[in-house]
């Protein structure tokens, strides 16, 4: 999902060139980088200053604006779903330039498989086998052995065209066009190339679709990551573009983790994924060996007293088959949107609930982090950019409203301010608005730039000394400030406060002037000492 959009300054007629001119000062090379993350645990994230939803943002005003630019300043996925392997490779060098520079983490979701998601929402992906493993050389050449984090094909292992599962059954995603007989193989031939693909730059970090508590049992789930090649990856990660709750996910992880360290260490037979606990009967060691199927409308836990939330038979399970082995598989847990869990939607109300595709009244979850305090759990991330919508829900009927809703949902990958209005408000644990604002006026002048930006604390604490910083886009030049000393790097600036004007009090405005040579276009996104502001 990318785009080469970009948007100019906005006219500002009063600005006069010459005095602006005279007004320059002498931009200083910002400091080198930070040091380069290893691996994803404990890296920082990359909030990538053209992401989608800041794209989203400028075509949008008021709160829906203010939404938008509050989810663009906290780390979600970069999504490379399409083009040509040159064109993987320039989209993903793009982001990763970026984020090395800056001593981050990008995460990077690659999403291109031949039949992704079965045709249906999100359709598309390489035409063969081949096509989509050249394409993946591309998304390996724009990596360039620098250090990036790498979500592997949502939905790719969840959903294998003709695929026959361990209990026998023949799976729905049947498509006419594919031959069943090598359909499912080759789903696993192009997962494993690429994982032997981007797991031949050391510095990158590979996690394959894990599916999420609430779809495949942990002994399915297990089998076919193993076939996918998880022990060559990082991982797995859980919950993409899903709502199961944080608990729920990292015990359903650490149970699949248990089967895959069982299944490949203690037993390695195919039988061994029948003794896999699972979510849809809880039963084991500490329960007396009764059971139930596990609600995905409360949070799990082994001291719980309902026992269908309660973990601790499926716990003492694999306690009692793993004896002294550790399972050791990591994994990830998409938090994006998550906060208040799972629809639990009107019984007979709909003809198909659909509850995956924009249930309504959800929250944002826990805010991306690679320091979880749970050691198989490398990162909580954004995969799915929350925000974006699902698709056209229909649930059944013949559209083209959404009857959850009552109104026409955007296409699936499209900005959805009513969607992002509620994921904020929602939020579970809460979000703060963003606490500055910078208003823009500008104008062009011949080949270059003016503008007066001004900056508005909207905190509660002074903010002394205040530094201003952003991103460009492009081969922009600033040739002065007027009302701070500036250092450019690249496309990165910094504006920092004058001696006799350092502080910033609470609801307090500072004015600068910028004047400049290049495309003129205004920055996406504003930070005051480190945090991010709304802009208009």
């Amino acid at each position: 999902m990318t785009s080469d959009a970009r948007y100019c300054w906005r006219p500002w007629a009063a600005v006069a060139a010459a005095g602006l001119v005279a007004a320059t000062l002498t931009a200083v090379a910002s400091p080198a980088g930070a040091a380069e993350p290893d691996g994803l645990a404990g890296a920082t994230l990359y909030v990538d200053p053209f992401s989608t939803t800041l794209e989203a943002a400028q075509q949008l005003g008021g709160r829906a604006r203010a939404d938008a630019q509050l989810l663009g300043s906290i780390p979600s996925g970069s999504w490379i779903t399409k083009g040509t392997p040159a064109e993987a490779q320039a989209a993903v060098d793009t982001i990763v330039d970026r984020s090395t520079a800056r001593g981050e983490m990008p995460v990077i979701v690659v999403y291109n498989l031949p039949f992704r998601d079965c045709a249906q929402y999100s359709a598309g992906g390489a035409a063969s086998t081949a096509d989509y493993l050249a394409w993946v050389d591309g998304v390996v050449a724009g990596i360039g052995g620098r250090p990036a984090s790498v979500i592997l094909e949502p939905d790719g292992v969840g959903i294998i065209p003709h695929y026959t599962t361990l209990d026998g059954v023949r799976e729905w995603c049947q498509p006419a066009e594919l031959d069943p007989a090598t359909a499912a193989s080759d789903r696993f031939v192009q997962l494993n190339g690429a994982v032997d693909r981007l797991k031949a730059g050391a510095a990158t970090s590979v996690y394959l679709d894990g599916t999420g508590a609430s779809w495949l049992n942990v002994g399915e789930i297990s089998d076919r990551l193993i076939k996918a090649g998880v022990e060559r990856a990082d991982g797995f990660f859980l919950n993409a573009s899903n709502y199961q709750f944080t608990a729920n996910s990292t015990a359903f992880g650490t149970w699949v983790s248990s089967c895959i360290a069982y299944a490949t260490e203690v037993n390695p037979v195919p039988a061994a994924f029948e003794q896999c606990g699972n979510q849809y009967w809880n039963g084991g060691p500490d329960t007396g060996w009764q059971g139930v199927a596990m609600t995905q409308y409360a949070e799990w836990s082994a001291g719980a007293v309902n026992p269908a939330e309660n973990t601790s038979g499926v716990d003492s399970r694999y306690r009692s088959i793993l004896g002294g082995t550790e399972p050791t598989t990591h994994f990830v847990i998409d938090t994006s949107r998550n906060g208040r869990g799972p629809w639990q939607y009107p019984a007979d109300t709909y003809p198909t609930h659909e509850d995956w595709c924009n249930p309504p009244a959800r929250g944002l979850g826990v805010q991306p982090s690679t320091e979880t305090g749970v050691p198989l759990v490398d990162a909580y991330l954004w995969i799915k950019v929350p925000g974006e919508s699902d698709g056209k829900c229909y649930r059944g009927t013949a559209g083209p409203l959404d009857p959850a809703r009552g109104i026409e949902d955007p296409a699936a990958g499209q900005w959805f301010a009513q969607q992002a209005r509620e994921l904020v408000s929602l939020a579970a644990p809460s979000i703060a608005p963003l606490a500055c604002d910078v208003a823009v006026k500008g104008t062009k002048i011949g080949r270059g730039f003016a503008a007066v930006l001004v900056l508005e604390n909207r905190g509660t604490t002074a903010i002394d000394p205040w530094r201003l910083a952003w991103s460009f886009d492009g081969a922009q030049r600033v040739t002065g400030v007027l009302g701070g000393s500036y250092a450019q790097h690249g496309a990165d600036m910094k504006v920092d406060a004058p001696k006799r004007l350092a502080e910033l009090a609470p609801g307090k405005k500072t004015l600068l002037v910028v004047t400049g040579f290049g495309a003129a276009t205004e920055p996406w996104q504003f930070s005051l000492n480190g945090r991010a502001c709304t802009s208009r």
